[in-house]
């Protein structure tokens, strides 16, 4: 059996490397609120808990879009509140005088693509006032990929912004001192070795063997946590119309469409093929986020066509499991009917191409049976 991963309830980082005595209490006079998307609340590299737990004056928030509006909206901010996030017309905190700096700061927690959801989704953050950082030096996040070097994580994020807003604080320097320790810890247990020599990151990228299956294993195993998801795009706005999915252990299936005005378009309609009485029960957006979310079970995967259909779920802020991309997959023996082929009767667009997926994923995990096991690729 296993032995299950035991980790640190406060930092959730395995026990052998936890890094909570790095932690120290840091004064602070600007009070922060973070937003998390939920989906980064128990990743191990997480910066956001590091604050959290640090700073004097520092709420944490943690739900999905919608759930957060909701509470953000009951929530009671001080009179000279901002926001810290680079919008058009936001100002260099290191530019502001003392007169004109706020007293309380609410910072955003995700990636770079949730953290824009999260500004779009929440309509109280438009209302606030917007400040922006200008880093002078790269990021010193060299665990998690960001979307260039002088991008910075969320505990880099506040330190500058509350040096910027306290500089005669300097206690604040003490959070970065922890930041580093976390980042050298991890980086000295992926040192590279002659055997292992650097790669581009520390996560160690097992190179697939020519010939083999490279299937992603979580494809070469038991399907019975794989679900096999495709969607159609609205025809206004790159967010989702239709979505079906069928889960392989057990044939469950799914289907929803979302209320869109391109169900008025007859062409349009005419290419999807949809099922007329779905159409007729199409729902909100949230409603779609909830029963989506409410059929994946825990330990789930979801594979999809190509990255057009993950992009669907991550602009409605439904990503609830993690992703396998078929298309990637290069697999000798293996081929996924991707060809628009005449609709048959009583069938839609999507149905055919969900089939071709839900094929092509069966024929991974078959030719994976007769390939070296070590071949498979991790996912």
């Amino acid at each position: 059996m296993t032995p299950t991963l035991q980790r640190c309830l406060r930092c959730y980082r395995p026990h052998r490397m936890c890094f909570c005595d790095a932690i120290v209490p840091v004064r602070n006079q600007t009070s922060v609120l973070i937003l998390q998307h939920r989906r980064e609340r128990f990743h191990p590299f997480n910066t956001a808990r590091i604050v959290h737990e640090s700073l004097e004056r520092c709420d944490l928030m943690v739900a999905y879009n919608t759930e957060l509006a909701e509470q953000f909206q009951q929530a009671a901010l001080p009179e000279n509140t901002g926001l810290l996030y680079p919008g058009a017309d936001a100002r260099l905190l290191s530019d502001l005088p003392p007169s004109d700096r706020p007293e309380h700061l609410v910072i955003l927690d995700g990636t770079w693509h949730q953290a824009k959801t999260l500004f779009r989704d929440i309509p109280r953050l438009q209302t606030l006032p917007q400040y922006c950082l200008a880093p002078s030096s790269p990021g010193r996040y060299r665990i998690r990929r960001e979307p260039n070097e002088h991008a910075l994580s969320t505990l880099e994020a506040t330190v500058s912004a509350l040096m910027a807003l306290e500089p005669e604080n300097s206690e604040l320097p003490l959070l970065i001192d922890a930041f580093d320790r976390m980042i050298g810890d991890q980086l000295g247990r992926h040192a590279p070795t002659v055997d292992d020599p650097p790669k581009t990151n520390w996560r160690r990228n097992e190179k697939r063997r020519r010939g083999s299956a490279n299937v992603p294993r979580v494809l070469g195993g038991d399907l019975n946590r794989v679900v096999v998801a495709y969607g159609e795009r609205d025809n206004h706005r790159p967010t989702p119309i239709y979505w079906t999915a069928v889960r392989l252990g057990t044939g469950e299936r799914f289907e929803c469409a979302i209320e869109s005005d391109s169900y008025d378009d007859s062409q349009f309609m005419d290419h999807l093929q949809l099922d007329q009485q779905v159409v007729e029960r199409a729902i909100g957006l949230d409603e779609f986020r909830n029963v989506w979310r409410a059929f994946l079970e825990p330990g789930d995967y979801i594979a999809m066509r190509h990255h057009g259909t993950a992009r669907l779920l991550a602009e409605a802020d439904a990503e609830f499991a993690p992703t396998v991309i078929l298309k990637a997959v290069n697999a000798p023996g293996a081929r996924m009917d991707d060809r628009d082929k005449p609709i048959p009767p009583g069938r839609s667009r999507a149905s055919v191409r969900l089939q071709a997926a839900v094929d092509f994923v069966r024929q991974l995990n078959s030719l994976s049976q007769i390939v070296d096991p070590q071949s498979v690729a991790p996912v």
